[in-house]
């Protein structure tokens, strides 16, 4: 299972982050409120944990950390933000899921069919492309964690289902309820993990013209720099020289 999965979307992300450090904040600090209404403490809150340290390696200062938990947990007024998840058909007969934060259904799904349409493309009904995709957890560790064999096993022990290899990271995948559980257990193991969080997996590849893929990356770039948009996912494997040509 490949595709343009959360931590491209992240590597991307921080690409770009100069240009785009304010949207990042935001991004970051819409989690941060979600996460904090399961409770603003992180050592009972494994999934404000996560966030808090997903916020701290992107450099979000301390009083935004703190006021996006006061406004998680009520401490004081803000948006009543609510997790949606889009999906639609991409280019080519690519497929692409889009999870959102929104204080406004009717802007953010016009928001969205307005990026769709514009590429080309058009946004589906629930169910549309869902089945193409596996909801997992993933761990991502450093490459200094040890040889594969080594993080295969500590990965294995802690309850993870796969450890996929890539260009400077591993990705430990699990079961989605079982996230903060294995990231504990490497931790305890000595690996430190780089990001943990939920992300959509595609099982079910397409593989469209470079053209429409492309397309497609375009698509992708406009909606992620869209306030709403926490995260997008695809079933295609986008090679950098396609990004280049953005």
């Amino acid at each position: 299972m490949a595709g343009h999965s959360k931590w491209k979307n992240i590597q991307h992300r921080k690409g770009k982050q100069d240009a785009l450090r304010g949207k990042l904040f935001t991004k970051i600090s819409r989690e941060i409120i979600m996460a904090a209404k399961s409770g603003g403490d992180p050592a009972l809150n494994a999934r404000l944990r996560s966030v808090l340290e997903t916020a701290r390696v992107s450099g979000v200062p301390a009083e935004n950390i703190k006021r996006a938990i006061q406004r998680g947990t009520g401490e004081i007024e803000g948006a009543d933000y609510e997790e949606i998840t889009y999906e639609g058909g991409g280019p080519g007969g690519s497929a692409v899921i889009v999870e959102c934060y929104s204080e406004n259904r009717n802007r953010t799904v016009a928001d969205l069919r307005h990026a769709f349409t514009k590429n080309g493309c058009a946004l589906g009904e629930n169910g549309s492309v869902m089945w193409q995709f596996k909801y997992l957890g993933e761990v991502v560790l450093d490459k200094t964690a040890g040889d594969e064999e080594t993080v295969t096993m500590a990965a294995l022990e802690a309850g993870a289902e796969d450890v996929v290899v890539e260009d400077e990271v591993y990705l430990v995948r699990t079961e989605s309820k079982d996230l903060h559980l294995v990231a504990e257990g490497l931790r305890a193991a000595g690996m430190a993990p780089k990001e943990s969080y939920l992300t959509y997996v595609p099982t079910n590849m397409a593989t469209p013209s470079e053209d429409d893929m492309l397309r497609l990356a375009k698509l992708l770039d406009v909606l992620e720099e869209l306030d709403d948009v926490k995260e997008t996912y695809t079933n295609v494997e986008i090679p950098e020289s396609v990004y280049e040509k953005l």
